[in-house]
């Protein structure tokens, strides 16, 4: 039987899912506009005989995540734009140990501590690993309540699969927005696959180790980079999401995620009235970036609307994709400022002819 519609804001939604996905360990420190979250899960993982950490900084916190992953449970840390920049260095380090977790990020207005408007300015930070070294973290991008439940499920599967950190970008707005929800079903924590590589105690079974990522003799760190890049281009190859809407015959198509992408979506309506024939394209996997599906769309459609809550980050990745198959549009704002529908869609008017006079063309 399929649950009941629930009506909760963004940061329970995902709060609930998690522990419904398996989650049984959550550690985090406050920072709005997220906030809700871990207060949510302060009272629901008693529930369940979970455990809630507040650490005493955003540094301790995603260290306790990586523990409690090397022990084999599901664990997850939320924050909000500058507090995701403090947990880098641990990102980095779970990411290079192979280690499974889920981290979410209700953006906020930047750079520097900014302010706790809606922002979408954290693609490069998410996108492109954010800490040092070479690694990735595969990023679902959901666009409202009911993805914020899914991919929240999807993100633990993914983490588990492919032994790697996985992110979930949302924003202050979509935390805070109250949606009705469909929950999935509770996993069963039997029927979680096996893990046969954590640190358990060694009664009964030979002793095993985790990489401590101290590979400096011989050539080690050389070959676990190759070996890290063959798992990202799996990832590449097997993970790629995304959506489209009124594609088939558009003249122009927009390319948005997130809350952005409802915002488009609503301004392509007010265009379809006026004759304009707008599509949508909304990357899902914001990494790895579905470029081509991207580029197969440009093949037919002569221009490419990017619009972004920033000053331009994913049109990196459009360009990438679209090269010189189709004029390229960009418009973005940064500092949480919201646009509405109206004012999306004069710059994909603006867009269509050609003229420039709202955001800006971008010649590649």
């Amino acid at each position: 039987m399929p649950s009941e519609r629930m009506l909760m804001n963004g940061s329970h939604t995902v709060g609930e899912a998690a522990v419904r996905a398996g989650c049984r360990y959550y550690f985090g420190y406050p920072i709005t506009p997220q906030n809700e979250l871990p207060e949510y899960l302060s009272a629901r993982m008693l529930d369940v005989g979970g455990t809630f950490i507040q650490g005493e900084s955003e540094v301790a916190s995603i260290n306790m995540v990586l523990g409690a992953s090397v022990a084999g449970g599901r664990a997850m840390t939320s924050s909000s734009s500058p507090g995701i920049s403090l947990k880098q260095e641990g990102i980095s380090y779970m990411a290079g140990m192979e280690l499974p977790a889920v981290i979410i990020n209700m953006m906020r207005g930047g750079p520097g501590l900014g302010n706790i408007a809606p922002s979408a300015a954290d693609y490069f930070q998410a996108t492109r690993g954010g800490g040092h070294g070479d690694y990735r973290t595969p990023v679902l991008a959901p666009a409202g309540g009911q993805e914020l439940a899914d991919l929240t499920f999807v993100a633990f599967d993914l983490a588990d699969k492919y032994r790697n950190p996985v992110m979930l970008l949302g924003d202050g707005l979509m935390g805070q927005v109250m949606e009705p929800v469909v929950f999935p079903d509770f996993v069963d924590l039997k029927d979680l696959p096996k893990k046969d590589w954590i640190l358990d105690g060694c009664k009964g079974r030979p002793p095993r180790a985790i990489f401590s990522m101290l590979l400096g003799q011989q050539g080690e760190l050389y070959k676990h980079n190759l070996h890290l890049q063959e798992k990202y281009d799996r990832i590449t190859a097997e993970e790629l999401r995304w959506e489209t809407k009124q594609t088939d015959d558009a003249e122009i198509v927009v390319v948005a995620y997130g809350t952005a992408a409802r915002i488009a979506e609503s301004a392509t309506e007010e265009l379809k009235a006026e004759g304009i024939r707008a599509g949508l394209f909304r990357p899902i996997t914001l990494w790895p970036f579905p470029l081509p599906a991207l580029r197969e769309l440009s093949k037919k459609v002569p221009k490419i609307a990017v619009f972004e809550l920033s000053m331009g980050q994913m049109v990196e990745d459009a360009i990438l994709s679209v090269g010189e198959r189709a004029e390229i549009y960009f418009h973005g704002l940064p500092g949480g400022i919201i646009p509405t529908p109206t004012q999306v869609a004069g710059f994909i008017r603006s867009a269509v002819k050609g003229d420039g006079i709202v955001g800006r063309r971008i010649d590649v």
